[in-house]
């Protein structure tokens, strides 16, 4: 069975900075693609980021201020957040496939339980 487990996630103020991280058990993947989706209240899941061994892709409103990271071997996904925004604000899910990348929440197979980032101003 596979578990997606996230941590990291916090009260900051706008302008700060956290780091959320997200590790895989149950399987590997080594030939697949981690990534960051998030939710905000009322609206729909977000892509943010995804990783895949040395190639990485973003959403628009992250570009610049997020980077992702990470190692597909040992099922590790980080996230830096620099220059939060409250828009921001959101309850961020990790996200896991097999195959290349994608920004399209429907192609993740497997999910966490979502970790809580909430931006004041």
């Amino acid at each position: 069975q596979v578990q997606l487990v996230e941590s990291g996630g916090g009260l900051v103020q706008a302008g700060g900075s956290l780091r959320l991280s997200c590790a895989a058990s149950g399987r590997t993947f080594s030939s697949g693609c981690m990534g960051w989706f998030r939710q905000a209240p009322g609206k729909e899941r977000e892509f943010v980021a995804a990783f895949s061994w040395s190639r990485m892709y973003y959403g628009d409103s992250v570009k610049g201020r997020f980077t992702i990271s990470g190692d597909n071997g040992k099922n590790l996904v980080y996230l830096q957040m620099n220059s939060l925004k409250p828009e921001d604000t959101a309850v961020y899910y990790c996200a896991a496939r097999y195959g290349l990348c994608s920004d399209a929440r429907d192609e993740y197979d497997y999910w966490g339980q979502g970790t809580q980032v909430t931006v004041s101003s």
